[in-house]
């Protein structure tokens, strides 16, 4: 690139540094919140990026490409894309404010186009290698899409993220020569300048995973320094240095400067800068090669050049690249002032009626910002698969069955569907036997880049990995489970190929990899996970294996459907219904529920239930209605009235139960009968779609100041305002909240201590979940009348 392009680059740079300075201080000084909360910002954290994110965009990037940015850079994302002429005006002075500029990027609720959400720290950094993963996976089942680079821009600090290194050590992450992440290597962390830099063990451990590592160390200034005579001395004192030693210069001028850089260097360091007066030492001793330009787009070019592995720059850059706070310890959450923001906008020679201005469109730098708009545009995607998933499989069975082996079986008959089975792709973290996807495996293959020899047979599990295979094996890593998956539902937009995943986890150990559910779904991912087994009723495990809180987890994720069906017929129901959604709303089952946008998580067991309660349900109600209940959230699974009719004037209670526990909880109701009490049994196929149909109806009421109504689902499954007893192999409060619904005192029976070792008899003794527990709880909800 020759000088003129380089200087056209800076030109840009500098009023995108200008842009993202402003952005923020428009939060914080031009916008009054009246709530007495700062509104804060990262200016040092994105003056940092400026040049590399300068260069990706105005030179390097293709419309293909795909980057996740800094959580702390939004603001120099936000001045680049209006730079573009994607992004309105308007919306600059709202950083951070309602339906403005999102603190962090966002997919789902910035106004501009946004590839990879970021901000829990680690995450944006590993989405685009799994992206990329996924990339590889569309292209061997449905043909090469446009070449892709997915390149992650990352905090130094973030490196010390385990989910960081988790990410980079799978397998399935192995040989991506189409990913690049930078390193933005400025030394800082949020509360401190780092103590030592640790340079040389993150290379090490880059490299011991496969990968490439660039360093970009040193700018143009600093490089011709090295070739003089002298300059060899100049190069060992600076990387020999204490990092805090160095930073500490960039708040420094003139003499002090100097009498900084030299305390305790070489005399022959000394010797070399005697010529160099104190105004263009400066320069010379800061000059990073995070802040030139050139050596960034060098850098680019080298990762491009290497194809058969990732690739990592580290960028040294300083915290605060041009601004006045450039390099000081609390810089990190520091907001200019006034006055200095004034003297930056006339250096940039601005005044308040231009400083937001793009680019003159005929000059230099206005030309090159439309020819890179053109260059980067992109064409809709669609993310409608546009296949009818089935509203059911058929699956039945004439002995009892668990909902882990009824979610395998389902599972391997969708994939005969020649329509839809292409489109599954299933994944574990080297659980994918044990949570029952033997059988998918043993029908489609696990998918490798490249065909691979089995040297062992095995009759059970055939094992066969070649690019045709629709599993993929993960390394024991609940949180690349997750990030995957997230990237899989995302396939639609980022690879130009919508997907139906499936993913399985052991239930307890969803909650290692909350923070990237909580991100696939924040991103607007669409996916189905199965954990399984789940609860007590895994009861010979113990405590470490049981898992009691995820119940409540399902129910409070944003973007997350639960469901915890007990019996085969309503799980293939739902699990037929959550694909038709994320395919597009395409199954008939569909509309048996309001339209959901976000991911299904199935909370299953290996309990083998009887299925004989659910088929005289099924005869009982019919298979249209019960289907639509069913998905709706809940069915009365025994109707008192109709199985005792000598009860018609007996006391009533409704049994509401998910899962594992149906068949202590029907126990419960022929005991109560006995006793003279008519007990109705309510099967929750879906703690969530109940509770979001009952807040729907409420807040109708709050925001009309109407008499709230109460929804279809709770009406039909408890038709009478009676007291209830909840009963779940999970927290007890995470259904204690119906008894508010229904409007009638609750008892809530559930799992609120860590389990232990026992069978299962022995556990729903010590938590009150056997037949006797649930009758006595029944007669305390009746006297709470």
């Amino acid at each position: 690139m020759n000088q003129h392009d380089l200087d056209v680059l800076d030109e840009i740079q500098r009023r995108v540094l200008w842009l993202a300075t402003r952005i923020v201080d428009a939060a914080n000084h031009d916008r009054a919140t009246g709530d007495g909360v700062k509104v804060g910002g990262h200016q040092a954290s994105s003056a940092s990026l400026v040049t590399a994110m300068t260069a990706l965009w105005f030179q390097h990037l293709d419309a293909e490409d795909r980057v996740a940015v800094k959580p702390h850079a939004s603001p120099v994302f936000h001045a680049i894309q209006y730079l573009l002429g994607n992004l309105d005006r308007s919306y600059l002075p709202r950083l951070r404010a309602r339906g403005g500029l999102q603190s962090y990027p966002s997919r789902t609720k910035d106004p501009d186009e946004v590839d990879f959400s970021t901000g829990s720290v680690g995450l944006g950094a590993a989405a685009p290698l799994f992206a990329a993963a996924t990339r590889r996976y569309v292209d061997a089942h449905f043909g090469a899409r446009p070449h892709s680079r997915f390149v992650a821009l990352i905090g130094d600090a973030e490196l010390d993220e385990g989910n960081i290194w988790e990410a980079v050590a799978d397998p399935a992450t192995t040989g991506l020569g189409n990913v690049m992440w930078l390193v933005d290597f400025n030394r800082q962390s949020l509360d401190r300048v780092v103590p030592g830099i640790r340079i040389n063990q993150w290379r090490g451990q880059f490299e011991a995973a496969g990968w490439h590592v660039v360093e970009v160390k040193y700018g143009r200034r600093l490089a011709e320094a090295y070739s003089k005579p002298g300059g060899e001395a100049l190069r060992d004192w600076i990387d020999a240095m204490p990092n805090e030693q160095y930073q500490s210069l960039f708040g420094l001028t003139g003499p002090a400067l100097r009498e900084q850089f030299l305390d305790g260097a070489p005399a022959e360091v000394g010797a070399f800068t005697e010529g160099i007066d104190d105004e263009e030492l400066r320069p010379l001793v800061t000059d990073l090669g995070g802040h030139d330009l050139s050596a960034m787009l060098d850098a680019y070019a080298q990762c491009d050049a290497v194809t058969d592995r990732p690739s990592v720059v580290f960028a040294y850059t300083v915290k605060g690249w041009g601004l006045p706070i450039a390099g000081n310890p609390r810089n990190h959450s520091a907001l200019l002032s006034t006055e200095q923001v004034d003297a930056l906008r006339s250096a940039q020679g601005l005044t308040s009626e231009t400083e937001w201005d793009r680019l003159d469109p005929a000059s230099p730098a206005g030309i090159q910002a439309g020819a890179r708009r053109e260059a980067l545009s992109r064409a809709p995607r669609e993310r409608a698969l546009g296949v009818t998933v089935p509203e059911s499989t058929g699956v039945r069975a004439n002995k009892p069955i668990s909902t882990q082996e009824v979610f395998g079986r389902v599972l391997v008959d969708l994939a005969r569907d020649r329509e839809v089975g292409r489109y599954l792709v299933t994944t574990a973290p080297d659980v994918a036997t044990s949570t029952n996807l033997a059988g998918f495996i043993n029908k489609t293959g696990v998918f490798a880049p490249t065909e691979q020899r089995s040297w062992t047979e095995d009759r059970m599990l055939r094992w066969t990995e070649s690019p045709a295979g629709q599993h993929i094996e993960l390394g024991i890593s609940e949180m690349n489970l997750f990030l995957l998956l997230g990237q899989l539902g995302l396939s639609w937009d980022l690879s130009g190929q919508p997907l139906l995943p499936v993913g399985t986890v052991y239930d307890p150990f969803v909650l290692r990899g909350l923070d990237a559910f909580l991100y696939g779904t924040y991103s607007g991912s669409r996916f189905v996970v199965a954990g399984t087994p789940s609860g007590i009723t895994l009861a010979p495990e113990g405590g470490a294996h049981q898992s009691t809180i995820t119940a409540s987890v399902g129910l409070e994720l944003p973007g997350v459907t639960f469901l915890e069906p007990a019996y085969a017929g309503s799980l293939d129901w739902l699990l037929c219904d959550a694909l038709g959604q994320i395919a597009g709303g395409s199954s008939p089952a569909a509309t048996a529920a309001p339209r959901e946008d976000g991911a299904y998580y199935f909370r299953l067991s290996t309990r083998p239930l009887d299925q004989a309660p659910f088929e005289a349900a099924r005869a009982r109600i019919g298979d249209a209605v019960l289907r639509r209940q069913v998905v709706a959230g809940a069915y009365r699974l025994v109707d008192a009235h109709q199985a005792y009719p000598h009860l018609a004037d007996a006391p009533v209670v409704q049994l509401a139960a998910s899962g594992a526990v149906l068949p202590e909880v029907l126990a419960a109701a022929a005991e109560l009968a006995e006793e003279g009490v008519a007990a109705h049994v309510v099967d929750v196929t879906s703690l969530d779609r109940l509770y979001r149909a009952w807040q729907r109806t409420l807040r109708q009421g709050v925001r009309t100041a109407t008499v709230p109504s109460v929804p279809g689902a709770l009406r039909s499954a408890f038709a009478d305002r009676v007291p209830v007893v909840t009963v779940h192999d999970a927290a007890s409060h995470a259904m204690a909240w119906l008894g508010s619904a229904v409007g009638a005192p609750a008892v809530p029976l559930g799992v609120d201590e860590f389990g232990q070792s026992g069978s299962v008899a022995e556990l729903y003794e010590l938590h009150d979940l056997l037949p006797g527990s649930i009758v006595n709880a029944a007669l305390a909800a009746l006297a709470l009348r």
